[in-house]
């Protein structure tokens, strides 16, 4: 077995820092509960898958996750 050893180097971020304000935080928190509830209401047959994605994407456009860009179309 060959074990390598660490050493400390100063690694560049090419990503920049985002600061997070409390109004996006707020949007995440609000959108994850209305996210929570949806699925709840398509688990009870509520609503049907088609109403669970169009309310979805609405959601994403209203509450403006951090990662809608990335997030699947339909579940």
């Amino acid at each position: 077995m060959k074990v390598t050893k660490i050493i400390e180097e100063h690694i560049e971020n090419s990503t920049p820092t985002r600061e997070v304000t409390t109004e996006q935080l707020q949007r995440e928190f609000d959108y994850f509960r209305a996210e929570n509830l949806l699925k709840t209401l398509l688990e009870k047959g509520l609503i049907t898958p088609f109403e669970f994605n169009k309310i979805t994407e609405l959601n994403r456009k209203t509450f403006s996750p951090f990662l809608a860009e990335i997030m699947p179309l339909n579940r």
